[in-house]
Formats: C-alpha cells, structure tokens, sequence
C-alpha cells in the first residue's frame, strides 16, 4: 500500500490562515494562547486552574447529572460527570451542529480527536483528571445544513420546517426518513442495529437535542463523552454577567473588529455584530438590535428599554443565546475547558476572539484542528498498488493528476521546456543581431519568437492529447479511484455518513477511530478497511 504520509499544510484543502497557524507564523502569534504540544498543556492547565471557579463547578455537575436524567448512562460517563466535581479535573471540549444521524464523517472525527487527546493528557499528566465533552450546538437555527445525510451517494432529508433553536425542533416526519433508510440499508445485523439506532433516536423521543443526545450517547459513552447542551437555565444564569456587558457595552464587537486588523492579510470567517446576541423562544430566533437607545428583536415588534431587557435577562436569561463570537466565551466561563478542538473553519474564528476573552478575563483555550481521515477499503488500496498510485497523487488535484499520469505513462518526454529554452536562446542572438543592425527589426523578431513559442506549446498540447487517449483506460481507473475516495473532488468527510461505513464494519470501525487517530499529528490519518 502507498506509505507516503500527506501533512495538512500540503494537502490542498486548506486556508493561509490555517497554513499559516499550524506553521506557528509570527504575525499570528497574538490571536492564540498556546500552541498545541503536550508539553504547552502543563501552564494552560495551571492557567484555568486559578481562573475557574469551584462554583461553576458545582453547578455544571448539577445540569449535566439532569440533563442524563432520562438517559441511560454508561460508567466511564457517569465517572467522567462525578470526576468534573474535582478542581484536578479538565475538559478537552468540541462542539457540533445537530446533524441528521451524525452528517458527515468529521463529526464522529472532531469526537474521537477528543478522547482520544484526553487519554494523551491522562498519561502526561497523571495527576490531573481530562473529560472529552460534546457540546450540543442546539440553539443554531440553520436547519438546512443539519436536515439530511448522504448514504452511498443518496440523500437522505428530512422535509419539514424550523424557525427557532433546532434542538427543540420536534422530531415529526422522522419515520418518514426512517422508511427511505431502510430500504437503503439492506439486510444483515449492521444493517439491524443502525435501523434500532435511528428509530431509538428520533422516534423514540420529541424533539432534536434529545435525539441527537441519545444517539451520541449510544456511538460513544463507552468512551466516557460527556453530552453537554448550552440550552439551560442554570448555564445561562452563570453566564448572564457576560451578557449583561454584551448589552451595555458591546465589547465583543470591539474586540473582534480590533483582531480583524491584524487579520486583514487573510480572509475574515465571521464578522461581529453590535450585540452578539439571539433572542430565542420555543418557535423564535432573531437577533437583537440596539437602535435609537431601545433594545428591538429583529423581524418582530417587540421592544425593551435597558431597564426592561436588564430585568428580562435577571428573570429569564434562557432567552438570551450566544452567536458564533459570544458561544465561544459561554463554553469556556462554564467548562474547566484547556482545549478546544474544531475544524478548519471553526479554528479561524476562534482566532479572532483572543482579545474579547482577555477583556473578559476568561482564559482562551488552546485550539487544536480536528484529525482529517481518510477511509480506503483494502480493495481500493490495492488499486492504488497496482495502479503505481501515492496518496499524494490521491489528494492532488484532479487535472493535475491525470497530466502526471498521462507523462509518467508515455514511453517519451512531453515536456517541451528544453526546446523552448533552445528557441529563446537563439532569439536572444537574433534580437542582438537586429538592435545593432536595423532596430526596426526588433519587433519582428520578437514577434516571430511568440509565434514559435506559441507553435511548440500547441505541439505540447496536441502531443499531451494524443497521449491521454492512447493510456485512457489506465487513466479512467485512476480518477475513477480518486473518484470513489474523494467524493465530488473533494474530502471524504465532508459528504459521507458513519452509516455507509459502520453497515459493513460494524462496531470494529469506531474502535479503529479510536485506535488510530492522533490529534496532536497534523497530518491526514489514512486508515484501511
């Protein structure tokens, strides 16, 4: 099998700013804390030890045991819970939308990164107590992202309307969804448990979050994952002096902007707004606005002046939610956090909001990229063999690829650089010869070299052509198989469901997750099925 590894930085499927971050540049060093290496653990942990109140603690516990309440919960979870009561304890935290039947592949990805960077931390730091936390994203309102998954190349969605917090969302229309995935899945006692699993899920319980609670719950408690949902009372009140400056005084706004000057060399991920803030109700999210010195609720009538949305705030803060810059600092004031681990796009906003949590005195957490997997089937990995293929060919692009291929193919050179460089050498004599003779000449000249450049390139062309037809059929297995593991010339990941995976594998294919992923190794994790 190839054995070429493919770093991040030089796979093609990501920004400057993440580049430039994994390559610890100097002009990013202030939108961070520290970089991710075990060694850089040992002062954030000593950092959010004096910055993380035992009260907080306290209460945490308190919202996870009830938010289990109806669950059935494993030991390594329910331990995890009871160790978050000590102060030698810490969270490794990711975070996730409310996906249909997980999405894509990277969900279980940003999962297992997690625990599996908690047992690195357990053995570093003995000492110490790590706990791998999904933060249920239940207050998002993008339903169109979440409302369906593919499986072997058909999407499977779930046709029904949201307006407010999707993890209230009840689960209506979901047997629906069941019936086209049975059909899909087959027969066989994969296809059995993923069936139960669906069904358990969504039509066993009323709304999304619990849903997608019991159903994460199921893939990972064994693992000791602590589900954690931003969508209660008791969180929102030890975040409520945190709101109360984003009503009066709009920091995280000037913050951000302030940070987004230093990042102006790069492209901005999100934009703040005046107040980061949604207010939310059962069937409702819209952002609040401060306009003419009132507090308005946008596309409503409703309307508070600071007294009235300070008193709602002291009465009901449930119905304040944190946008994409406010989450951020509500996870890490209520979280014993020291990482968080995203992907690509959540890794360059959490780097525009360093400042905001220096002014709020909230430490900043170290901020790790998510693993990046690869999934080939020992017959797709013989194809690669026989087909004399590395992954780096694999994650190239595709026109790239199939031009290599065809030159490494053809029993001669289809590179015309040497009789192009042959050619300006003797223009170049030429040109010499016309500027001391008759200078009229040198635009004739030249002239003539662009038009035998011109003519050798065509050549190339024609040459490279002929070439690709007469190796066409080597050259369709090729793309076929980069086809197959880059769906849409793009990363596996981001299309395919667990689903596909775990039908043929079963429970084996978690466990290798686990087994194989590193998260401190920035490099594309390629594991064969």
């Amino acid at each position: 099998m190839p054995t070429d590894c493919i770093s991040y930085q030089k796979s093609g499927y990501f920004s400057k700013l993440i580049v430039d971050y994994l390559e610890e540049k100097l002009e990013l060093q202030n939108t961070y804390n520290r970089f991710p290496t075990i060694e850089n653990f040992k002062d954030q942990i000593k950092e959010k030890e004096a910055n993380y109140s035992y009260q907080n603690r306290s209460v945490l516990v308190t919202a996870l045991k009830k938010q289990y309440d109806n669950i059935e919960v494993s030991d390594a979870t329910k331990t995890n819970i009871e160790l978050l009561n000590e102060t030698k304890t810490f969270t490794v935290t990711t975070g996730h939308q409310l996906n249909l039947f997980t999405g894509p592949l990277y969900f279980l990805y940003k999962i297992v990164s997690t625990i599996t960077l908690c047992k690195d931390l357990k053995q570093q730091y003995p000492e110490k107590n790590f706990v791998p936390i999904y933060w249920m994203a239940s207050e998002d309102h993008d339903f169109d992202e979440i409302n369906f998954f593919n499986f072997k190349n058909k999407k499977i969605k779930w046709k029904t309307e949201s307006n407010g917090p999707v993890g209230r969302l009840a689960t209506n229309g979901l047997q629906d969804v069941l019936n086209i995935f049975k059909k899909e899945l087959g027969i066989g006692d994969n296809a059995k448990y993923l069936k139960d699993l669906f069904q358990k899920s969504y039509l066993n319980h009323s709304n999304l979050a619990d849903a997608t609670r019991f159903l994460t719950n199921e893939l990972f408690s064994a693992y000791g994952l602590v589900l954690l949902d931003g969508d209660d009372l008791s969180l929102k009140q030890l975040f409520s002096p945190f709101i109360k400056e984003e009503l009066l005084h709009q920091t995280s706004f000037n913050k951000v902007n302030e940070t987004n000057t230093l990042l102006k060399d790069y492209s901005i991920q999100v934009n703040p707004r005046e107040i980061n803030l949604f207010y939310i109700e059962d069937n409702l999210r819209e952002r609040l606005l401060f306009e003419n010195n009132q507090y308005k609720i946008n596309n409503s009538s409703i309307v508070f002046s600071q007294s009235e949305i300070l008193a709602l705030l002291e009465k009901s803060p449930e119905k304040f939610s944190p946008n994409v810059i406010l989450r951020p600092l509500y996870e890490e004031v209520i979280l014993p956090n020291i990482c968080y681990i995203g992907g690509a796009g959540e890794i360059a906003y959490w780097l525009q909001l360093k400042s905001n949590f220096e002014a709020n005195n909230v430490t900043f957490p170290i901020l790790l990229l998510r693993n990046s997997v690869l999934l080939a089937k020992e017959k797709q990995v013989h194809k690669a063999d026989n087909l004399k293929l590395s992954w780096a060919d694999l994650f190239s692009n595709q026109q790239e690829l199939y031009t290599k291929k065809t030159q490494e193919l053809s029993a001669f050179t289809l590179d015309f650089s040497e009789q192009k460089e042959t050619l300006k050498k003797q223009f170049e004599k030429l040109n010499l010869i016309a500027s001391q003779t008759d200078k009229s000449f040198i635009g004739a000249v030249k002239a003539q070299e662009l038009k035998q450049i011109k003519g050798l390139e065509n050549l190339e062309k024609r040459l490279l052509k002929a070439e690709k037809r007469m190796h066409s059929d080597q050259l369709e297995r090729i793309i076929q198989l980069q086809n197959e593991l880059f769906p849409n010339q793009s990363l596996q990941e981001r299309s395919n469901n667990f689903s596909e995976y775990y039908n043929e594998f079963g429970q084996e294919f978690i466990n290798k997750l686990v087994a194989e992923l590193k998260p401190l190794n920035p490099y594309h994790t390629i594991i064969t099925l």
